[in-house]
């Protein structure tokens, strides 16, 4: 289970470990995509709206369960990098208990605050009642959610990520199956695809389970599951800042699904549509992320300071190079790709003009996700929740807003407010960079 990437070629162990992240972001994002898929097929704007809002507040939870998450793969990564095999069994055993109490708490508050979700969402009067019923079951399934994450980290942290890979591969699997049974034969609606979600989910938790007591690739005593302070808040410390940066950026997108919601239901299907497009197209750059923190936090334990350096180098000319090719193509493949959500004449224009804008995001973005990723395998996640906190309260959310008064007949400005917020986030992250690699050479007294 334990890998070792702190040896061999920078490029290759990247390539290695960011396809298997790659191929499982790729498929969590069929959940989603999914349930959007069949229920255009099978219902109108409603119910396609009622899935889009239902999905996007879920898939606020997950980021900020695996911003959480984090923490646990940033300090079993450095743990193992140092070899310390002790610190490596404590950090694990502390994220599995911080985990079960966060789980408890947000199921319980998230079923009371259902109703009250919707509503400060400004969900539209013909999707209320479906999205209440897609959220109320999808809550219920949190455990599930952050009983998956909680492997996903512990393995991810220890260098081993095909094994997350296998397991949604076969929840993913399961779940466009029972889409398709519970929406298209059963008739089922929103409801359908919410139940498809959390059966998925929990056959997926309880395989990873299977597996890992089959092969034993945990080694944990009682005292490992017993609450350390340090190793909890230093888990804390590195997760809960990126968990309220990647929460604070689902809040943006959910403050300009509002923006859209309020004008009309056909806004709100279209702006939905595209925000799960651009999910997916957001998988290089979350892989990345997700592939240099992992990676370079191993390296940081071991020392190599430099190996660090370059992993975020390599990490971030894959991720720009292969954005760039996704936002020159879809000028010409946007409408097309639409169609594919809905036969609505009047959505898929504007989700066209949302698209063609917006998609020019996967670039810019591409910098700022690679840089928080090192920053986050340094332990300073705290620099990523400042330059997304700046650039989404001064550059996307009042640009979304703006565009939506000034030219309400198109969407095309509104999508420009994600890239825009983006460059100032790269260019942020670029003069922190900048800044602590001086610092650190003031410190040695030469250059590292």
């Amino acid at each position: 289970m334990t890998k070792n990437l702190t040896e061999g070629s920078i490029l290759k162990n990247i390539v290695l470990f960011s396809l298997p992240y790659l191929l499982s972001y790729f498929l969590q994002t069929l959940y989603g995509m999914a349930d959007l898929f069949l229920a255009g097929q099978f219902n109108g704007a409603a119910v396609i709206s009622a899935v889009s809002i239902g999905s996007q507040v879920m898939h606020m939870l997950t980021v900020i369960i695996v911003g959480l998450a984090m923490g646990g793969t940033v300090l079993i990564g450095q743990a193992v990098g140092a070899k310390d095999e002790k610190r490596t069994s404590k950090a694990i055993g502390n994220t599995i208990v911080l985990f079960l109490i966060f789980s408890l708490f947000a199921t319980i508050i998230l079923l009371f605050a259902c109703r009250g979700i919707v509503r400060l969402v400004s969900t539209p009067p013909e999707s209320i009642e479906q999205t209440v019923a897609y959220l109320k079951i999808c809550f219920f399934g949190i455990p599930f959610i952050v009983a998956y994450n909680i492997i996903a980290s512990i393995y991810r942290g220890m260098g081993d990520s095909k094994s997350p890979m296998i397991f949604v591969i076969i929840a993913c699997t399961l779940n466009i199956i029972l889409d398709y049974i519970f929406m298209g034969v059963f008739g089922m609606q929103a409801e359908g695809a919410a139940i498809a979600t959390v059966i998925a989910q929990a056959v997926s938790v309880i395989i990873s389970l299977i597996a890992i007591v089959r092969t034993r690739s945990l080694k944990l005593t009682k005292s490992d599951l017993k609450i350390d302070h340090k190793v909890m808040g230093d888990i804390l410390k590195i997760g809960v800042p990126v968990a309220c940066q990647d929460g604070f950026i689902q809040i943006s997108f959910i403050v300009i699904t509002i923006i859209a919601n309020r004008r009309g239901v056909n806004v709100a299907a279209a702006v939905g549509i595209v925000e799960k497009i651009i999910c997916f197209l957001f998988l290089i750059p979350s892989s990345m992320l997700s592939s240099i923190s992992a990676i370079a936090a191993q390296n940081i334990g071991a020392g190599y300071q430099d190996r660090a350096r370059h992993t975020l180098y390599a990490g971030t000319a894959i991720a720009v190079g292969i954005g760039a090719v996704f936002a020159l193509a879809f000028q010409f493949f946007s409408q097309p790709v639409i169609r594919l959500f809905t036969r609505d004449a009047i959505v898929v224009t504007l989700g066209t003009q949302y698209l063609k804008s917006y998609v020019i995001d996967c670039v810019l973005a591409a910098i700022h996700f690679c840089f928080s990723g090192y920053f986050t395998a340094m332990g300073k996640s705290f620099i990523s929740f400042i330059h997304n906190s700046v650039s989404i309260v001064f550059i996307r959310i009042p640009g979304a807003y703006l565009a939506s008064k000034i030219w309400p007949e198109t969407l095309y400005p509104m999508g420009l407010a994600a890239p825009m917020g983006s460059t100032l986030s790269a260019i942020i992250c670029v003069f922190v960079f900048i800044y602590l690699r001086k610092k650190v050479r003031g410190v040695a007294g030469c250059p590292r």
